[in-house]
């Protein structure tokens, strides 16, 4: 007769690759619950978003000042003005604003999003810092397209942007130096698999490697756009410490990048992702 005996940690078999701080077993268990919907609550917006959805009958939780949870089938945008009142971001994400929060007082004005995907962060970006000169880049020209289309609902009027792969020598632009570059990094996405389990189930572990080569090509490459005492924040949804913690130890080492900051941002015990970010600074 088969063994049906099963445990939860037999759907993750890589425990020895993952990141400082993540509970083994909790991580796997969050396999198996349905993830929240986030909202990351604009400044001024608060009150607004949460009267709107006790209108509809829309049951939430209020996570902190200015995040709140709901299930994750809720039709939000036929509600709220997203993007202008609220935008969809993961809590764990939304986390990341804490490291933005350090710089805040560093005389930080030119800001790089260099891997701009959507651009939530860039939105974040703003809201945190407020009057900031924007740049932000991606490999792909319609993801720009989309991203310009959010950002006018978000009321940013004045960014700039351009394509670039940066694993390729050559690509960027006149050299421009910033005060901040933000690298939410191409990465396995292991911190999102509860989202989306295919990607669980087809996972090939040499792949660990290949994403670590390409975060350390792409962040080699932006670091000469770093001003001397600028900041980089280093983000990925991995949970692999080859695509986090070694990725920042090979920047310290090769670019004398000192670290101010990191966070393991273990969102399994929240229906949330789990992310990585770190946030270094440049030598002058």
């Amino acid at each position: 007769m088969p063994d049906s005996s099963f445990s939860v940690s037999d759907v993750f078999p890589w425990e020895d690759e993952l990141s400082e701080g993540i509970d083994y077993d909790k991580f796997c268990a969050a396999f198996f619950i349905q993830p929240d919907l986030f909202l990351r609550l604009r400044p001024g917006n608060k009150e607004r978003v949460m009267t709107k959805l006790r209108e509809k009958e829309i049951v939430f939780e209020s996570i902190n000042e200015s995040c709140i949870a709901v299930a994750n089938s809720s039709k939000v945008d036929t509600i709220i003005k997203l993007n202008k009142e609220a935008v969809i971001q993961d809590y764990s994400s939304q986390q990341v604003g804490e490291l933005l929060a350090q710089v805040k007082k560093e005389n930080v004005s030119r800001v790089w999003d260099c891997c701009a995907a959507s651009g939530g962060k860039s939105i974040m970006t703003k809201d945190v810092l407020g009057d900031i000169d924007l740049t932000v880049s991606d490999i792909r020209e319609n993801i720009l397209h989309n991203l310009k289309q959010r950002f006018a609902e978000a009321g940013i009027k004045q960014c700039k942007s351009f394509v670039a792969d940066l694993t390729v020598t050559g690509s960027l632009p006149a050299r421009q130096q910033y005060d901040l570059v933000i690298a939410d990094v191409p990465c396995s996405g292991s911190g999102t698999w509860s989202r989306t389990p295919e990607q669980l189930y087809f996972f090939d572990a040499q792949k660990i490697d290949e994403y670590s080569l390409l975060q350390k090509k792409i962040t080699s490459a932006i670091i000469p756009s770093l001003r001397p005492g600028g900041f980089l924040l280093y983000i990925t949804c991995s949970v692999f410490k080859k695509e986090n913690e070694l990725v920042v130890e090979y920047l310290k080492e090769n670019y004398g990048l000192a670290e101010v900051q990191k966070k393991s941002l273990t969102g399994y015990d929240k229906k949330a992702d789990t992310l990585f970010a770190s946030l270094l600074q440049k030598p002058l």
